[in-house]
């Protein structure tokens, strides 16, 4: 009897402590993850519950509140005012369909569930005076003005729009076309599956800006040159013969012209009419990793630090079967054509706003950011994004020479559709191969400033499906963009 007594009793204990264990790790250690998740049903309504914090750009309101009330309760549900304007960056929250952009990344901030203490003081208090807990306001940097602009350009074409401030990173615009309304989300969202473009497919949600990988084309060669004058093999007067085309696997690799071998030509020219012959032979002497390793310094192989989510931010690099792929051997990758931008290489325009940024603000890549900064209920600023250093790609000396190229490339180069009175603009074109005839994806990278600053402003202009250069479908929409970026030089 005492022995059937003790194996009860320790059972019962052992029932105890098992109870107290799962108890214990579903309240403490497996909360958070179960709050994080999207399809937490309860987690879900208990935030419609809460006054979600604005999302902001310069005299804008992106993302604000709906009130509504049901069973007693009022809930909070958010309204776009500017529809499509900023939706892949603001993003959208909704019950059916969870969150995407800064609604999702910034969640936390947005419902109050994550600050300093004194905030998580006040959510308490909030809660036993039963009144609505509410969010700290998100004020972004994008510049509204020019956002407009850049979807207006880009009009039905396939494409996108990134231009940030080179000495501060700072994000002023990132326009993916087609664009949506993220108010259609929610109820609404077979209109969005219907939208339609010069592309198949339109892809709306897809944020092209910095989901969008591409193959650079000429673009590319930016980094090709930084890596050239980096490795002191080569100057911008080193001289070249070039004959229309270079050997590369055994293969003719001719210029994109190719009714035109220019000759005798140094390497500032060939960055200025974008001489395929000349990268691919400088790709051929430098080998792979170098030009990659130069590429790692203005981020390449990194997702771009932007506080947007991680999964809507690609890294740029060489892919191999749809992976992100570093050679083991300089021998593993064509060299010559990867020089400009072909081969395996696939970038996304925020990453190449990125290297004429570089460039322009004399070597030193800023991190890029999109939150300005975060205001409390109590209309405090909670905190301010400070810029930061991200690393520096080129030396200044090598920067303000291929600054100069650039700058020649768009005075008397290939780059003249991007031209802007009063303004020192350089730039680079870019026209890749997509392997279907007459079909190319069309660049511009670009940089501008007045003439002895720093530059103001650095972009990047992707097209699909394009049947011509760079020079003319992109660059055109780079100096619009830029124009409403810039102050008018006629009133300083």
């Amino acid at each position: 009897m005492n022995a059937q007594l003790t194996r009860v009793a320790w059972m019962a204990m052992a029932l105890i402590v098992a109870l107290v264990v799962g108890t214990t790790y579903w309240q403490t250690w497996a909360r958070p993850g179960l709050a994080a998740r999207q399809d937490n049903e309860i987690q879900r309504v208990q935030e419609f519950q809460v006054k979600r914090g604005l999302i902001l750009g310069p005299e804008r309101v992106l993302a604000r509140n709906r009130v509504e009330r049901r069973g007693g309760k009022t809930l909070y549900f958010r309204k776009y005012p500017q529809g499509k304007l900023a939706a892949h960056v603001v993003g959208y929250s909704t019950v059916a369909r969870a969150r995407a952009g800064l609604e999702k990344s910034l969640n936390g901030t947005l419902t109050g569930t994550e600050g300093n203490l004194g905030d998580l003081v006040e959510r308490q208090l909030n809660d036993l005076r039963r009144k609505p807990i509410v969010g700290d306001t998100v004020v972004t940097s994008l510049d509204v003005k020019a956002q407009q602009v850049a979807l207006e350009t880009l009009g039905r074409r396939c494409g996108a729009v990134a231009a940030l401030d080179p000495r501060s990173g700072k994000l002023l615009v990132m326009a993916s076309s087609p664009s949506y309304d993220p108010n259609l989300v929610e109820k609404r969202f077979g209109e969005i599956a219907k939208i339609t473009a010069d592309c198949r497919p339109a892809a709306p949600l897809v944020n092209r800006a910095s989901q969008g990988l591409y193959p650079p084309g000429s673009i590319f060669k930016v980094v090709t040159a930084a890596a050239a004058l980096g490795s002191n093999r080569y100057e911008p007067g080193s001289g070249f013969v070039d004959p229309g085309y270079c050997i590369a696997y055994g293969k003719r690799v001719n210029n994109f012209d190719t009714s035109r071998p220019f000759g005798n030509v140094d390497l500032a020219t060939a960055l200025q009419y974008s001489v395929n012959s000349v990268f691919c032979n400088i790709g051929k002497a430098l080998g792979a990793k170098r030009i990659l390793d130069q590429a790692r310094k203005f981020g390449f192989y990194e997702r771009p630090p932007l506080e947007t989510p991680e999964s809507e931010r690609y890294p740029s690099g060489l892919y191999r079967q749809g992976d992100l792929w570093y050679p083991e051997r300089n021998s593993d990758v064509d060299a010559g054509r990867m020089a400009f931008g072909q081969e395996r290489m696939l970038v996304t325009p925020l990453q190449m706003a990125m290297v004429a940024a570089g460039i322009g603000n004399a070597g030193i890549v800023m991190r890029p950011f999109v939150v300005e900064k975060l205001v409390s209920p109590k209309g405090q600023t909670v905190e301010r994004t400070k810029p930061e250093r991200l690393d520096r790609a080129v030396g200044p000396v090598d920067a303000r020479d291929i600054s100069n190229m650039m700058v020649r490339a768009v005075e008397a180069g290939t780059g003249t559709a991007a031209q802007m009175s009063g303004y020192r603009v350089g730039g680079k074109t870019g026209t890749a191969e997509t392997g279907v005839a007459s079909r190319n994806t069309t660049w511009f990278i670009a940089f501008a400033g007045r003439p002895g600053r720093r530059p103001e402003v650095a972009i990047a202009v992707v097209l699909e499906d394009q049947s011509s250069t760079g020079g003319s479908t992109a660059a055109p929409i780079a100096r619009v963009v830029m124009e409403a970026l810039l102050p008018s030089t006629a009133n300083p």
